[in-house]
C-alpha cells in the first residue's frame, strides 16, 4: 500500500475517476434507452442492476488484464522487435483507444448523434432487457478497462477508480447525462485524453516508456484551461441575459439584415462561404431598422423643430392669414397670440379659410384644444397620443413650458420609411455626385446614418438629434462656412464641410465619403 503516500498516484486516481465517468456516459445512455422499454415501475431497478453488473464485469476484466500485462516473456522475434504478451495487449489496447477516440471525435465534430432504435410501445420482459444490458456492459467496459491499465500501475487504484465512478453514475446518472449534453467541449476534451493515452500505450508496446507524470501534467493543464473556459462562457451568458429580451431580439434581427447593432464591439467576421449576399435591399433594411430602433429614439429626433413650425397669429390681419394659409400646404395650424408659446388652439386650414370668408376673422370658439406633450415622452406613448388626436398635430414643450416643436403622424411614418418632403420643403439630403451629399443641418441623424450607410453618429447620451447638433458637439464652437470636420468608423471615412450658416444655425453641410488612403489624421477633429 505504499502508493498511498505517492502524490502522483492520487492524481492518477482522480483523473481516472473522471475518465471512467465520461467513458461510462455512452453506457448510461444505452441503458436508459433499453430501460425505457420496460414499465415505468421497473426502469430504475433495471438501471441500477445494469450499472451494478457493469461494476462486477469491469472489476473482473481489470483483474484479468492486470495479470496479462505481467507477461513479459518474448513470444516471437521480428527483426529488432521481440514482443511479449504484455506488449501485444498494450498494442491492441492502444490501437483500440486510438480507433475509438478518432471515431467518437469524428462523430462529434461532424454532428452525428447516438440514436436508439424505435419500435412499438409494447413493454418488454424484465430479464430480456437485463440480458441486453449485460451484453452492452461487456462492450462498453473494454475502453474503460484499457484506459485504466494505460494510466496507472496499481490494480488497487484501478479498482477504486472504477468503484467510485460506477457509484457516482448510480447516484447521478440523470444529472450527469444532462451536464455532458450541455457541455460538448468536455466530451471532446476527454476524447482527446483517450487519444493521448492510446498513443502512450502504443509507444510503450514498442519499448518507449512514457512517464505517467507527463500525461497527468498535460491532462491537468487541459482541465484547468477548460474550467476557465466554462467559467468565461457562463459569465458571458449571464452578461447577455441582463440585456432586455427586446434588445437582444432587435440586435439579432439587425445582424440578419446585415447591419451592426448599436454599441456593438464585436468584429466583423468573414463568412466561411465567402462574402454573404444581403437577404434584404437597402430600403427594406432601413425600414426594418427604423421599426426596431423606433422605441429607443427621442421625440426630438422626429419632431418638426420650432424654427420650422408654421403657425397662425390670431392678431394678424385677414389678408396676411389668408396668404399664409395659401402658401403653406398643411392641414392643421397652431393658432397663437403673439408667439408660438401662447397657443390658443389648433385649427383646420379649411375652417380658417371659411372663417375669414364669412366673418373676416378667426373664430376662437371653433379652435380645438391643443394637445401638448413633454419632450421626454417616449415614441410609443406618443403614438398612443397621436391615435387619440385623430390626425391632429401634437405640440412638444420643454420643462419650462416653451414650445420646442410639433409632431404629426407623418413624422412617425418618416422615421420608419424615410423622408417625405412637403410641397414647400426640399429634401434634407441631396446627392451631389459619387459619394458626395449636401445635407441640411436640421437633417435627422438616424436618416443621415441610413443614407451614408454608416454608424456611430447617433449618441443617445448626447442632447442632439440633428447633423447640426452633431457637428457643433465636434467643433466645440460656432463654425464658419468652410470649416471642416472628419469622421472615421469601421474603416469608413467622412469629411463634413460647413457650406452655409443661418445666423447661429448650421444650414447646409457638404459630406464626402473618402477613400482610406486620403484620410488625414492631422486634419481630423473627431476620430472614433
Amino acid at each position: 500500500m505504499e502508493w498511498l503516500l505517492d502524490p502522483a498516484a492520487w492524481v492518477g486516481l482522480l483523473t481516472l475517476v473522471v475518465l471512467e465517468i465520461v467513458l461510462g456516459i455512452d453506457n448510461l445512455i444505452f441503458i436508459a434507452i433499453l430501460a425505457d422499454k420496460l414499465p415505468p415501475a421497473q426502469r430504475d431497478r433495471a438501471r441500477i442492476m445494469g450499472l451494478s453488473l457493469a461494476l462486477i464485469m469491469r472489476l473482473g476484466l481489470l483483474s484479468v488484464m492486470s495479470w496479462l500485462v505481467t507477461l513479459t516473456t518474448p513470444l516471437f522475434t521480428i527483426g529488432p522487435l521481440s514482443p511479449s504478451g504484455r506488449d501485444l495487449i498494450l498494442m491492441t489496447g492502444g490501437l483500440f483507444l486510438l480507433f475509438k477516440g478518432t471515431m467518437e471525435l469524428h462523430e462529434r465534430l461532424e454532428g452525428g448523434v447516438h440514436s436508439g432504435t424505435s419500435g412499438p410501445r409494447v413493454y418488454a420482459s424484465f430479464w430480456v432487457i437485463v440480458t441486453q444490458i449485460v451484453v452492452l456492459d461487456a462492450v462498453f467496459s473494454l475502453d474503460s478497462v484499457i484506459t485504466a491499465v494505460g494510466m496507472v500501475d496499481h490494480l488497487a487504484i484501478m479498482m477504486i477508480a472504477v468503484v467510485i465512478a460506477i457509484g457516482i453514475m448510480l447516484l447521478a446518472s440523470k444529472p450527469l447525462t444532462r451536464f455532458v449534453n450541455a457541455h460538448p467541449t468536455v466530451v471532446v476534451l476527454c476524447l482527446g485524453f483517450l487519444l493521448m493515452i492510446g498513443f502512450s500505450l502504443l509507444a510503450e508496446s514498442f519499448g518507449f516508456k512514457v512517464p505517467k507524470g507527463y500525461l497527468y501534467a498535460a491532462i491537468g493543464f487541459s482541465v484547468a484551461i477548460e474550467a476557465l473556459n466554462q467559467v468565461a462562457r457562463r459569465n458571458l451568458l449571464k452578461l447577455d441575459a441582463r440585456r432586455p429580451m427586446r434588445e437582444r431580439t432587435a440586435s439579432a434581427v439587425l445582424r440578419m439584415l446585415g447591419k451592426r447593432p448599436p454599441a456593438s464591439d464585436e468584429p466583423d467576421l468573414p463568412s466561411a462561404d465567402g462574402p454573404s449576399v444581403p437577404a434584404f435591399g437597402v430600403e427594406e433594411r432601413n425600414m426594418v431598422s427604423g421599426v426596431l430602433t423606433l422605441a429607443e429614439r427621442s421625440i426630438r429626433s422626429i419632431m418638426t423643430p420650432r424654427t420650422d413650425v408654421s403657425w397662425i397669429n390670431i392678431d394678424d390681419d385677414p389678408e396676411t392669414i389668408r396668404r399664409q394659409l395659401t402658401e403653406a400646404p398643411h392641414s392643421f395650424f397652431p393658432v397663437c397670440r403673439g408667439s408660438l408659446d401662447e397657443v390658443l388652439g389648433i385649427a383646420r386650414a379649411k375652417d380658417l379659410v371659411a372663417d375669414l370668408i364669412t366673418d373676416g376673422r378667426v373664430r376662437r370658439n371653433r379652435l380645438r384644444d391643443p394637445i401638448i406633450v413633454h419632450e421626454s415622452i417616449g415614441i410609443l406613448r406618443l403614438m398612443d397620443t397621436l391615435k387619440r388626436s385623430r390626425g391632429q398635430l401634437v405640440l412638444v414643450a420643454d420643462e419650462f413650458g416653451a414650445i420646442e416643436g410639433l409632431v404629426t403622424p407623418i413624422d412617425v411614418f418618416e422615421a420608419i420609411a424615410g423622408e417625405f418632403p412637403d410641397e414647400d420643403e426640399l429634401p434634407d439630403i441631396v446627392a451631389d455626385g459619387e459619394n458626395i451629399w449636401k445635407i441640411d443641418g436640421a437633417a435627422d441623424l438616424h436618416h443621415v446614418e441610413q443614407v451614408l450607410e454608416t454608424e456611430g453618429l447617433v449618441d443617445d447620451a448626447q442632447d442632439f438629434s440633428t447633423l447640426a447638433g452633431y457637428l457643433l458637439s465636434r467643433f466645440g464652437h460656432l463654425p464658419k462656412p468652410g470649416d471642416v470636420c472628419e469622421y472615421q468608423i469601421h474603416h469608413q471615412h467622412f469629411r463634413f464641410e460647413v457650406l452655409e450658416m443661418d445666423g447661429r444655425r448650421i444650414a447646409l453641410v457638404r459630406v464626402e465619403k473618402r477613400p482610406e488612403e486620403h484620410f488625414s489624421d492631422e486634419a481630423s477633429l473627431a476620430n472614433d
